[in-house]
């Protein structure tokens, strides 16, 4: 669940009405919570297919709490995504997907970091983005550079910048440079920079470019919970809808706006979200 939830069905909030879909890979227990996301998901018209079942594990629960408005997380150990297969099944999900969103957190355990990087491997064709995501201590410099590496976009925020350049070895300077530094250490197409109310920028081969600065009425009891995951579904759908860069920010500040704007971290979508920037032009 988490990231790649949110992701999977925001990317479905904007693919379905183009015939698209956003699918979740992961792994529940066979408890009251897996069932209760399954029947979401079926609420939602969202495929459930490549949700695993475990026996043995519970679903997995990140613990949210609010201080001054920005959300920490604690993340429940020993869980049943941490047992994610890769069997035939997923080979065929691999070769058929046009972009895959991947993080850290779900690569803390051998199981699902093995799991993960054999479905990266296969998906050949496909779009990758590598949100990097730093949550507690679910993360190694060995990931961190992995991901790097396989990936051809990879997201970050500011809050981990400094976190990510002392695991890579990163030169000190401001944050931008050390973005740069990293676009080009790893030979990237680009690397989105998120900066909660700033908005999102990137460093990409025409250099750094910055979103229009978007904003949305705030609804009763919303939260940023999400938001960073809306701007990853945006990305990948305007890239694969072939939206150049400027376009792509534009959307993905509009995205992760109007979601922090409300309660949840997967809100319905209107289409006043996408202003002038539709994605079906």
């Amino acid at each position: 669940g988490g990231t790649s939830l949110n992701v999977a069905v925001q990317a479905h909030q904007l693919l379905s009405p183009m015939g698209g879909h956003g699918v979740l890979l992961s792994r529940i227990g066979n408890d009251d919570l897996g069932e209760r996301l399954q029947e979401e998901f079926r609420l939602r018209d969202l495929p459930l297919e490549f949700i695993q079942v475990d026996i043995n594990k519970p679903t997995g629960q990140v613990l949210v709490s609010f201080n001054d408005g920005s959300p920490s997380y604690e993340i429940v150990v020993d869980a049943a995504w941490d047992q994610l297969e890769f069997t035939e099944h997923e080979i065929k999900l691999a070769n058929a997907c046009d972009a895959v969103s991947f993080g850290t957190m779900s690569q803390r355990h051998p199981v699902a970091h093995k799991s993960t990087q054999a479905f990266l491997a296969q998906a050949k064709n496909a779009l990758k983005i590598f949100d990097v995501n730093l949550r507690m201590d679910l993360f190694t410099a060995e990931i961190l550079e992995e991901g790097c590496r396989v990936a051809d976009l990879v997201k970050l925020n500011d809050e981990e910048i400094d976190a990510v350049a002392g695991l890579l070895k990163l030169r000190e300077g401001d944050p931008q440079k050390q973005v740069e530094e990293l676009h080009a250490k790893f030979e990237l197409d680009a690397i989105v920079f998120t900066r909660g109310r700033r908005g999102t920028a990137a460093c990409t081969a025409d250099g750094w470019l910055e979103g229009e600065p978007a904003s949305f009425p705030v609804a009763e009891n919303a939260d940023s919970v999400g938001a960073g995951d809306a701007c990853t579904a945006a990305l990948l759908t305007a890239r694969l809808l072939g939206r150049d860069w400027q376009a792509t920010l534009n959307l993905a500040n509009r995205h992760g706006a109007y979601v922090a704007s409300q309660p949840g971290a997967t809100p319905s979508l209107p289409k006043e979200v996408w202003g002038s920037y539709s994605l079906d032009s």
